[in-house]
């Protein structure tokens, strides 16, 4: 009620003409009967009115394609003209959706409302020749490759939401269909196997079947024992390994229990009194109050490896700012143990003592990372290090580094005097500029 009195003043202020009221509504169809039934929008409409607010533009969800018919009795007893009337219906990917609305004219709709036609220079017909594009190419993809996504709210997809989408950016980049495994990293643990051994024998039959295994990011510590094991099977079978936030922290656990034989490596977060404390609070944070705590928002990681493929894959730049979420880090007092064992930290921060990205040289991509590179991937400009992930799980990612992701430009430095250029070829269709601070544009 806050949000619907909020709008109601809102458009009572700026006046008619400078506000468009979009009205999303379902139009269900009775399997009994057979007809979309346009009841559900006819009363949402009307409680609206009751709460002062007037819908210009109708959205109407539907699994087919709206009859003329319910388009005529909406507009008449919503009383929203006939052109102002959108249907988006179930489509074979989402990113038909916003073609959907260009073939029914739902931009004019928009303009009309708040007179914008005249006005500037506002485009009147949208430029989605490149997104048409990609919408069809979804659809054509056959080829394809298995992610295991490995964590504890796999029940749930939207839970890892934005790393799926991330993935799908990817994966129709580099010309692959996607399919997901999911595997509750609980089912992982020798503790399954004795009490549901059905969940754990499948868990592990999803591991091995899969072309590369992703651990997104997490906290407490239930299912934390089954992501060590997801990080180890990647390890030693050389299987491609993407860990973003805690999947880099328990990869840096395992490769110090199982490598270094350090058997008391553990995370504070899960063993406060751990006698190997590899993973530690943040020494800034407070560990006794609530609220504030975490470290947010876009940081600064510097490549100290310029060969290593996360640097390739972000083209060579010499910083990246990517988007973080945690409050535990690598104890930086470990990190000479762990490089002399072999493990790299090829990214850190501007202090040199917080690890952003590991990786191992010896492995066909094995890469983690304290940031969450999936906030920054669009449909348009895949995030590299997920870029990176599917074509080492499809076998492109010899091909991919030698391009260094497509016709690149890509402009290094610290932000003084003139930035560096550098032109490469494009691969597979991806032409875009990657900046030194981890974002690009798709030209």
């Amino acid at each position: 009620m806050p949000f619907i009195e909020a709008l109601g003043q809102f458009s009572y202020r700026v006046g008619h003409g400078n506000f468009c009221l979009v009205h999303v509504s379902l139009v269900p169809v009775l399997n009994v009967v057979g007809e979309q039934k346009t009841k559900p929008t006819q009363h949402s409409v009307r409680g609206l009115r009751g709460l002062g607010l007037m819908p210009d533009i109708l959205a109407c969800r539907s699994t087919q394609p709206l009859e003329e018919n319910v388009k005529l009795k909406l507009s008449q007893f919503c009383q929203v003209p006939i052109s102002n009337i959108v249907n988006l219906h179930d489509v074979t990917n989402i990113w038909h959706i916003p073609l959907l609305l260009r073939d029914q004219k739902a931009h004019e709709a928009i303009l009309n409302v708040l007179g914008l036609w005249c006005v500037g220079r506002v485009p009147q017909e949208p430029k989605l020749a490149e997104w048409t594009e990609r919408a069809s190419k979804f659809d054509k993809l056959k080829t394809p490759v298995r992610i295991a996504m490995v964590g504890k709210y796999t029940g749930i997809s939207d839970s890892y939401l934005s790393v799926l989408k991330a993935l799908l950016h990817a994966s129709v980049a580099l010309d692959r269909k996607l399919v997901v495994d999911w595997v509750p990293s609980c089912d992982l643990e020798d503790s399954t196997a004795k009490e549901t051994p059905d969940a754990y024998e499948k868990a592990w039959v999803l591991l091995k079947g899969a072309h590369g295994i992703l651990v997104p990011g997490g906290f407490g510590d239930r299912g934390v024992q089954g992501k060590i094991l997801a990080a180890k099977y990647a390890r030693e079978n050389k299987v491609p390994y993407l860990g973003i936030c805690l999947g880099m922290q328990i990869a840096v656990i395992e490769y110090a229990r199982s490598v270094m034989k350090l058997h008391g490596a553990n995370s504070t977060e899960f063993d406060p009194a751990a006698k190997t404390p590899c993973v530690i609070f943040m020494p800034e944070g407070s560990t006794t109050h609530m609220g504030a705590t975490m470290r947010l928002g876009s940081r600064r990681t510097f490549f100290q490896v310029n060969n290593c493929k996360s640097a390739k894959l972000y083209s060579n730049a010499s910083y990246v700012d990517e988007r973080h979420r945690h409050r535990y880090e690598v104890n930086p007092d470990m990190v000479p143990e762990f490089e002399k064992a072999g493990l790299s930290f090829v990214g850190r921060d501007e202090s040199g003592r917080r690890m952003e990205i590991i990786e191992l040289p010896n492995h066909r991509f094995f890469v983690g990372t304290q940031f969450h590179p999936e906030f920054n991937s669009r449909p348009g400009k895949p995030s590299p290090l997920f870029l990176g992930l599917i074509a080492a799980a499809s076998g492109q990612l010899d091909h991919l580094l030698q391009r260094t992701g497509g016709a690149v430009r890509c402009i290094t430095g610290t932000g003084t005097g003139k930035p560096k250029l550098f032109k490469k070829k494009p691969f597979n269709g991806l032409v875009t500029t990657y900046y030194a601070n981890g974002s690009s544009i798709h030209i």
